[in-house]
Order: C-alpha cells, then structure tokens, then sequence
C-alpha cells in the first residue's frame, strides 16, 4: 500500500535510549518508522542523558545475562556502523559483607551462566588493586571481565544517527496526548500541537512519562515511579589522578549492602572519579525538584574508607541529576498494551537506573514484538505486566532491594 507523510509501519514514542535503539532496529528492517520525543532530542530531563553508565555481566537475577551478553555484541556492532565509540572497556568489581545475599546471587548467576569470575578476600583485593580499593576483612570480592562503561548522550545521538541513516523519520518536540485505534488506518497517535499520525503499530518507551501516558491512553496504571537520583563526582587527591583512571585497570565497581553504591573509573571529568548511591527521592517528572540533593554520610564515609583518603571525601566536586522509573521489583517491563490495542501497541519501561546498558537488546526485543508479535530467543515472563496483578510487588526474590528510597526534605 502506499503512504502519506503521516503513515508508518511503526511509530516509536519517547526518544530516549530505549526508543532510539528500537527505531534503529526496525529502520534498519526496512521499516518505515517515526520517532517522536516530546522535548528537544538529547534533552536533561529524563534518564537518558550523562557522561556515563556501567555495563556488567554481573547481576544477581540470573534472567539478565541474555540480555547484557546480546548487549555487549550489539553496542560493537552499532559502534561499527555509526564510525565512533561509545563503550570502554573495563573490568567489573563486586563487593560487600560475604553474607550479602544479593551478592552471593552474583556468584550464583556467574556459575550458571559461565561467566568467568574471581572470588577475592580483604587481601587478595588489595593485592589485585594495589592497594587503591580496601575492603573489610569481613567483605569477599568479585572480579569479572566483563564490566564498561557506555557514554549516554553520545549513544543515544549515534541510535538517533543510524536510525535517520536507515530511513526513520525524526521528530523532537512533539508531545504524544493520546493513541486510538482507527479502523483500517491502525493507531491514530495525536500530539498536543494537533498533529496526526497513523502507524500499523505503535512502541510507547517514555521512561518517567509512562505511567501517565499509558493510564490517559486505556486507563491501565503500571507501578512505576520517577525517581530523582542525585550522581556524585569526587576529586581524586594530586598524585593519584592516574591510579583512578580508566585504561589503568581500575574497574567499574559496584558495593552491595545499604546503600548499594556503583561508580565508574575516572573517564569522563578528569581527576574526578564518579560514585553514588543507587536510588533517589520520589518525583513528579513535569515538576522536578532539580536538586540540589543531600550527600548521605554513608556515601562520603565508603569513598574516604574504600579509597583509603586518595579520594577527597568531604564533599563532591560536581553533582548531576538523573531519572529512575522504578518498578516495585526494579525488573524491566516488555510487553503488550493488550485490551483493545492487541498486540498493535507495545510498551518499554521500567528500567529502573540499570537498564541503559541493555538497551540494544531491548531495542532488539521492542522491535520484535511490533513486527512479528515475539521477541526471539528471550524469555519475557519476569517482565510482562500481569506479574503485578498476581503480586503487587512483582518478582519475588530472596534477597534485598538494590535500590535505595530516600526521603525528600523539600
């Protein structure tokens, strides 16, 4: 059949990661695409912008090696076609109290899934860091290979860049208000400005908006909560720039226990080294309260302890603020709008803050369910929506939240 401008196969809404990674996939299939983003392309205000984000193999849900593994491939692939890089190698180090659940569930899902790791005591991990990570003689270590970090907004533009490449129509401030379906013509996606487009199917990945739109879109509420989580960057004390750095085999790292704290080498700010906690205060994404954020004590005091005062602790050098969309069990959700929409309409959110390193997967995946109504080779039972009508809090699991709720003072 033939099509006007405002006719596609699929029309993506949301351009972040996740929806700039499924309209390069489906593009790349020969697929007349739009992509729609409500604020300009690249914007500040949701979770897919930053200077950086760790990829890992190392997770405690063994039903995330799939995705990451495909991952690792995938950003190689992309980075191949688009003539630039946006994932750096390092190595993935695990830590915390050896009694950790969570993180004996690491060791567990490495041994499935044959991931090569270490289990290293308080003195083997200073040995194996020479002395620039210390941990409690109580603590046990994993060291894994397969650890990076990925670049945000420079990935993003190069999904942007390659889904233009392959033929997909882009368009940025444009606010999807409502998607129905319309007879022969499929979805009617309508916009705040009066604009009409009409698409076969319709992929919804707006991260912090989609409980908002998807309950004005069918009246389904999915548990999903914007949170506003505060990233830290701390000075690296005159003569140990270099320890710190990427390329020196100093790892992206992750400390299980309260609070759950992650960081990356020093890449992106030199001399400065990125560590935060894993969690944020409850936000309303139209009305943000855009910082500047408490520091924990427990944060400053893991930075001056781990780092054995080569890392200034007493306050961060910078800050930067970011979105989650928690989910009640931090898993994903992929799956289908269902009721009237069928199959026509599929949904990705939920990514929780330790999505954006599977995002080609789950481009992968979203692009899928659109065109063939399966995602091939994965198993989406711990992410499809149902699993909150059976559990309001979603996938069970036996060991602790990752992460970490605080309390506004505003």
């Amino acid at each position: 059949m033939g099509y006007s401008d405002n006719e596609f196969d699929v029309i993506v809404v949301g351009a972040g990661v996740m929806g700039s990674s499924t309209a390069y996939q489906l593009a790349k299939r020969g697929q007349k695409t739009l992509l729609l983003e409500q604020f300009d392309f690249l914007h500040h205000r949701g979770s897919s912008h930053g200077e950086s984000r760790t990829i890992r193999a190392t997770y405690p849900e063994d039903y995330y090696y799939g995705l990451v593994d495909e991952s690792y491939r995938l950003w190689e692939q992309a980075q191949s076609e688009i003539g630039f890089k946006v994932y750096f190698k390092a190595q993935q180090f695990d830590m915390g109290p050896s009694d950790a659940k969570s993180l004996l569930s690491v060791i567990s899902t490495c041994r499935k899934n044959g991931i090569p790791y270490q289990v290293l005591d308080h003195r083997q991990v200073a040995e194996r860091f020479s002395g620039r990570i210390d941990i409690p003689e109580d603590w046990i270590g994993v060291s894994c290979e397969l650890g990076g970090i990925i670049k945000p907004t420079k990935a993003v533009s190069m999904f942007q860049m390659l889904a233009f490449k392959n033929g997909a129509c882009l368009k940025d401030n444009i606010k999807v208000v409502s998607i129905n379906k319309d007879g022969d013509r499929g979805l009617k996606v309508a916009a705040s400005n009066g604009e009409i487009f009409w698409g076969k199917k319709c992929v919804v990945t707006v991260g912090g908006w989609m409980r908002n739109l998807v309950k004005m879109v069918c009246g389904i509420e999915l548990p999903i909560q914007p949170l506003e989580t505060n990233v830290c960057y701390w000075r690296i004390k005159d003569g140990h720039e270099v320890e710190y750095a990427i390329g020196n085999d100093f790892p992206t790292f992750a400390s299980y226990g309260h609070p759950y704290i992650y960081g990356t080498p020093s890449l992106e700010y030199p001399g400065l080294i990125k560590v935060a906690v894993h969690g944020g205060y409850q936000c309303n994404p139209d009305k943000r309260p855009w910082g500047p954020g408490l520091v924990p004590d427990s944060l400053k005091q893991w930075v001056e302890q781990r780092f054995k005062g080569k890392v200034d602790s007493s306050k961060p050098a910078m800050t930067q603020l970011c979105v989650y969309s928690m989910t009640p069990d931090e898993d994903f959700v992929i799956d289908f709008l269902g009721g009237e929409f069928g199959k026509d309409v599929v949904i990705g959110g939920g990514f929780s803050g330790h999505g954006f390193k599977m995002s080609p997967a789950i481009g992968r995946i979203l692009a899928d369910l659109a065109l063939i109504g399966e995602a091939k080779g994965v198993e989406l039972k711990q992410f499809r929506i149902a699993r909150f009508e059976e559990n309001p809090r979603g996938n069970i699991k036996e060991y602790e939240d990752q992460v970490e709720l605080l309390k506004s003072t505003l």
